[in-house]
């Protein structure tokens, strides 16, 4: 089965290609054509997933999903939400993304928070299906890992004293809020192929 994630995003198409089982073949933007970056105007996790899954399989005809993923810390009143990859700005820079979280938890000793991964699939059936993951952990005070993308380096998943930036991708896969996601949707399709 030929599907398409949405997005233009390398480290997010490496984890989800892992975690699809043989099969499936995952087509990137680039492999249908589509080079432009996809909207993200609207002011929740499912109004973007969709938005931009809705866009490329009206665009190319193509099956596909989008997700989109945040960290939510409820002390800063569940923001970045939505907002997390352009935080600090449009740029969309992790560094300044993860400084700016620092200084804004700076003298905040609730530093819990989780993320979520909300992913919409167009292509099977008259509606779109979505699938959610989420993982809750802690917000350190300084970064650690070099591994993985956004706010990795400062996320300790619950029942871990590694970052998600600290973990190899299998194991980061195992229990991310995107692993999560995608293995609900790997499900789904299983059960329409």
């Amino acid at each position: 089965m030929k599907i398409c994630f949405a997005t233009n995003n390398k480290k997010k198409l490496e984890e989800v290609k892992a975690l699809l089982p043989s099969g499936f073949t995952l087509l990137s933007l680039a492999d249908i054509g589509c080079r432009e970056e996809l909207a993200e105007t609207q002011d929740t996790f499912e109004g973007n997933a969709l938005q931009k899954a809705q866009y490329v399989y009206d665009k190319f005809g193509v099956p596909c999903f989008a997700d989109d993923s945040g960290l939510e810390v409820p002390s800063l009143g569940g923001k970045p939400g939505v907002y997390s990859a352009r935080y600090a700005g449009p740029a969309r820079n992790d560094e300044d993304n993860i400084q700016l979280l620092l200084r804004k938890l700076n003298t905040i000793d609730d530093r819990s928070a989780w993320f979520r991964t909300v992913i919409a699939l167009l292509g099977f059936g008259s509606k779109p299906e979505f699938f959610e993951g989420r993982v809750d952990g802690n917000i350190l005070r300084e970064k650690r890992g070099e591994q993985g993308f956004g706010y990795d380096p400062i996320f300790v998943p619950d029942g871990f004293d590694q970052t998600f930036a600290e973990m190899a991708l299998s194991q980061k896969n195992a229990i991310s809020h995107r692993g999560i996601a995608v293995r609900k949707l790997v499900e789904y399709l299983k059960g329409v192929q």
